[in-house]
């Protein structure tokens, strides 16, 4: 029996495979409301028979998102919007749906990736952003202004606003980000904060604002529904953030109620040199999963179902997450069901093309 479709719980919920679909930003919001690009994404993926579904990185304030056409939950016509999303998905497909919820840091007020990526200029729309300590992400981009201790407690306030928004929208599961080099994971890494005070310095310092917005998260999101976290496995950069931090940071986290963690990393510093590769972060997961005994996931270019069985298989992680591979193939779960000879329900409006009653199907996993 595959391990990979194997059932798994997390927290209250239960998943009917290992297979997570990752959150993607779409860069098509208005003013941070979803538009009905979110309908067709998401209803799309919500086909694929994947066990749960990540809304991509949402801001909790209009300065947290990355672009100015990401998405936020910070206003009443995002939660309607939201609501709209979700509510298709729900009328199409039982998977489980979350959201991550992000704060950009001194990553926000950029272009979007194709149209360069960079900071937004002068009479492009630019606002001011926000960091640990006033040190630009790189050469050409705006220094960022330091939080106070009164910000950050705003800013703890505007993630549980958002946390609520998102109960009543309805849904399943909540993830707080802090990789990738947006504004917690700025606070985790020693590359990104400089600070002097107790949010700064030494690892318990540096975890204390991300732990403090986990356990208000926590407090406002309902006790019977998840709540999970993305972290960093490394910074891919001398001098930054270690495996043996984020094992440090899991335990933190699990200690406050945290049902997941999916390890990631990279993204604090642009000259990072990382080593890509199918699995390339999977390590880090298996080390934070071997460590701690929380629920992982693990992410990096994992795009054969055999490979995804062998993490699963071998206890390097409890899900995997895809992105880029359920872009190109949204119907991944059914692909890797017929590899490893599973089995993976259907909609009914798609039954007659099950690899049971179509002998076609064979034919796709040919050379």
């Amino acid at each position: 029996m595959s391990k990979l479709f194997a059932p798994v719980r997390i927290g209250a919920m239960e998943l009917s495979n290992r297979i997570a679909i990752a959150p993607m930003c779409e860069y098509s919001a208005l003013d941070g409301s979803m538009t009905d690009w979110h309908i067709q994404h998401l209803g799309n993926l919500a086909l694929s028979g994947a066990g749960m579904l990540v809304i991509e990185a949402t801001g909790i304030v209009p300065e947290g998102r990355i672009t100015r056409s990401c998405t936020g939950l910070y206003s009443d016509e995002n939660e309607a919007a939201m609501k709209r999303v979700v509510g298709f998905v729900r009328s199409i497909s039982p998977i489980p749906i979350g959201l991550q919820l992000n704060h950009a840091g001194r990553k926000a007020s950029a272009h979007r990736p194709w149209e360069g990526r960079g900071p937004l200029g002068p009479g492009e729309g630019a606002w001011t952003t926000v960091a640990p300590s006033p040190i630009p992400l790189a050469p050409g981009w705006p220094a960022p202004v330091e939080l106070d201790v009164g910000a950050l407690n705003t800013l703890k306030q505007a993630y549980v606003a958002a946390a609520r928004r998102a109960a009543r929208i309805g849904l399943d599961f909540i993830e707080m980000h802090s990789t990738h080099g947006y504004l917690l994971s700025e606070f985790l890494s020693p590359l990104s904060n400089k600070r002097n005070d107790e949010y700064g310095g030494g690892l318990g310092n540096r975890m204390r604002f991300p732990l403090e917005v986990f356990g208000a998260l926590r407090d406002a999101w309902p006790r019977e529904k998840p709540i999970g976290a993305k972290i960093s496995g490394t910074d891919f950069a001398p001098g930054g953030w270690t495996v043996e931090d984020a094992v440090v940071y899991a335990r933190e986290l699990k200690a406050r109620g945290c049902d997941y963690v999916t390890v990631s990393g990279g993204g604090v510093v642009l000259d990072a040199k990382v080593p890509t590769g199918p699995g390339y972060q999977v390590p880090y997961a298996e080390r934070v999963r071997r460590e701690t005994g929380i629920t992982t996931g693990s992410v990096g270019l994992i795009s054969s179902p055999q490979h995804a069985e062998e993490i699963i298989k071998s206890g390097k992680a409890d899900f995997v997450s895809l992105a880029r591979g359920m872009l190109f193939d949204p119907r991944w779960p059914w692909h890797a069901a017929l590899a490893l000879g599973a089995d993976i329900k259907y909609p009914p409006q798609y039954e007659r093309c099950h690899p049971k009653v179509w002998p076609g199907a064979k034919d796709w996993m040919q050379p």
